[in-house]
């Protein structure tokens, strides 16, 4: 593997190339198959996860994206994991900094599936959800559903999202090394270390994401490539 350092307004750049060309290969060679000829086809939708810690702030990065991807003519929803959780009363079943429950089940991985990615998907109605928990106040979110165009590109970002099998087309990971890891995450947070120690050795997200990014020191990014 080659590591490739790059700035993060290059960063931004490089991977909005990246998410279009993406895109276009979907529209060109991926489903839907069937009689309706490939020209006639109304173009795919686009389902990227840009997954890291919260000390690596997926967040930040997947909304840099949002304005250069619009720039090229394509329409883009953000959603964010965090509108996603479980209620309170199942996350803080085993107590409040359980780094396990933290791993295993705060995210609704299973709504995020159904009210987003699958919609969002070959075949799917484009009809989405963009939230659906409000953590603030422990209740549903109430959020109105929202048609996702044909050729849009929807962006999820957060914690432990490769490690559920679910649908993306396209997998950005934000890697820490576990030292930056330590000394990034707020002292509050501390607990859900062993969470991401779990994540690094059972999933191993950087093996197999479509794009990996070291971001140790934000201000210095770098791109880990194959030779």
């Amino acid at each position: 593997m080659r590591v490739r350092p790059i700035s993060p307004e290059r960063l931004v750049t490089e991977l909005t190339d990246r998410v279009l060309a993406a895109a276009a290969d979907l529209a060109v060679g991926g489903p839907p198959s069937g009689p309706v000829p490939a020209a006639a086809r109304p173009p795919a939708r686009l389902r990227v996860a840009v997954d890291g810690p919260p000390a690596a702030d997926p967040d930040r990065l997947a909304d840099a994206l949002v304005d250069p991807l619009r720039a090229n003519g394509r329409p883009v929803l953000r959603i964010r994991a965090e509108d996603f959780l479980r209620p309170a009363s199942v996350r803080y079943e085993l107590g409040r900094t359980n780094p396990d429950a933290y791993y295993e089940g705060w995210t609704d991985e299973a709504g995020l599936r159904r009210e987003v990615l699958d919609p969002a998907g070959p075949g799917g109605s484009g009809r989405v959800l963009p939230s659906l928990w409000d953590a603030g106040t422990d209740r549903a979110s109430r959020a109105a559903y929202l048609d996702l165009p044909a050729g849009a590109v929807l962006l999820v970002s957060g914690a432990l999202l490769l490690g559920g099998g679910l649908p993306f087309d396209l997998a950005v990971h934000l890697a820490l090394s576990p030292a930056a890891l330590a000394r990034r995450t707020d002292p509050q947070m501390s607990w859900t270390l062993p969470a991401f120690g779990r994540y690094a050795e059972e999933v191993d997200p950087a093996s197999f994401a479509d794009v990996v990014v070291r971001v140790d020191d934000p201000r210095h990014p770098a791109l880990v490539e194959p030779t």
